[in-house]
């Protein structure tokens, strides 16, 4: 599995692409100067450093990703349950619930979600 891990300034950088693209890299730069104060060699290195590793891509200029949003958030999940949790996910539950309140409708669509998972393995 490809190494989604991205430090937080990354993340906020892929997440300007991930609302922009595609996005032409002065448009880009542009951006980034005003949301995250960063020049415009900031942005280029942190671009060519996320397009080396397969995240991003910059071809004649224009921007786009490789990899969505949605794959990067699922790889920190699991790197987390499997960091702290030893990879069990009720221990994670268990320990997210401890002290704390599902609403009704947060534990109906986690229902719905498990119910639907198992459907699938049929």
């Amino acid at each position: 599995m490809k190494d989604l891990k991205l430090y937080d300034a990354e993340f906020k950088f892929a997440e300007i692409v991930w609302e922009n693209e595609p996005i032409g890299s002065g448009a880009l730069a542009k951006l980034c100067l005003e949301r995250l104060g960063w020049k415009r060699t900031t942005t280029y290195t942190v671009l060519k450093k996320l397009a080396s590793r397969g995240i991003l891509q910059n071809e004649n200029a224009v921007v786009t990703s490789l990899v969505t949003k949605e794959a990067v958030l699922r790889y920190e999940s699991r790197a987390v349950m499997n960091k702290t949790f030893g990879g069990s996910l009720p221990t994670f539950l268990a320990s997210f619930l401890d002290g704390g309140q599902l609403t009704e409708q947060e534990a109906e669509t986690i229902k719905r979600m498990i119910d639907e998972h198992r459907e699938g393995l049929k």
